[in-house]
């Protein structure tokens, strides 16, 4: 378990949901990994992420799905690509990424809490 923190702590990491408008492969990449580009509405608008998912995602078929993302993380060049937002996920019982999503369509941008 991570060290425990307070409530502020938590409030201070800025995870919104957002819509996946595009992906792309990333072949350049170090480690199998998609370009996304998540509409995330309001001010935020489009941002990019580099994602390590292509064990159980093809770039077709994220378009249109909602992924939880932080969006308050600085930007971090992934090769040519600058990564905007990091995409949520967890570990399968092999160790590959599965996104997190809400259970059902909410409205983009909605902060989680």
């Amino acid at each position: 378990m991570a060290d425990t923190i307070s409530f502020e702590d938590f409030q201070r990491v800025d995870i919104r949901v957002g819509t996946v408008v595009d992906a792309q492969p990333f072949p350049e990449a170090r480690k199998p990994a998609i370009k996304l580009w998540v509409e995330f509405g309001g001010g935020l608008g489009v941002r990019k992420s580099s994602a390590q998912i292509t064990k159980h995602y093809s770039p077709d078929r994220l378009i249109g799905r909602q992924v939880l993302a932080v969006v308050n993380f600085p930007p971090r060049q992934i090769g040519s690509f600058l990564s905007e937002v990091l995409v949520l996920g967890v570990p399968d019982e092999d160790g590959e990424v599965v996104l997190l999503r809400p259970d059902l369509k909410v409205p983009d941008n909605g902060r989680m809490y």
